[in-house]
């Protein structure tokens, strides 16, 4: 698997896979930095950092194809965005997820992340339509976030 920077063409579908709104998509697109992960020549996964405050920067997008997932990419795809955060010495990286996505609150936990706040209602102001994962509605962001 190939990962690299992108800046143009990019691959709205997957984006759409983490974030339901194009709107907040294209927003943050423009102020960060979007990596595509290649096999094969086929992109099956993405993601975007976006510095938020000196020395601090978020993951704020991560997606893998559906027909690639389960196999470890989302895993290897968090610690590329860790090591690239390293390597522009960022000191600390922050990912936001909803309280319903069960098995991602796993994978950052397993990649390092830790617990450190929740955005209460977060999914209802700031999305229009209801999310429902794992059959639970998806309402407060949590928050974690890791030193590096």
């Amino acid at each position: 698997m190939k990962i690299s920077r992108i800046e143009e063409a990019y691959p709205m579908e997957l984006l759409l896979l983490a974030d339901p709104s194009e709107k907040l998509i294209k927003q943050y697109l423009k102020r960060g930095q979007c990596y595509i992960a290649e096999t094969n020549g086929e992109t099956i996964g993405v993601y975007v950092l976006l510095p938020t405050r000196p020395d601090t920067v978020e993951l704020v997008n991560i997606a893998i194809a559906e027909h690639h997932q389960g196999r470890g990419m989302g895993k290897t795809l968090v610690l590329d965005a860790i090591q690239k955060a390293r390597k522009k010495e960022f000191k600390i990286i922050e990912v936001g997820t909803g309280n319903s996505s069960i098995s991602q609150l796993g994978l950052y936990q397993k990649c390092g992340f830790r617990i450190y706040g929740v955005d209460k209602d977060f999914f209802t102001i700031h999305y229009e339509e209801e999310i429902i994962e794992n059959g639970i509605a998806c309402v407060d962001m949590i928050r974690l976030k890791q030193e590096l």
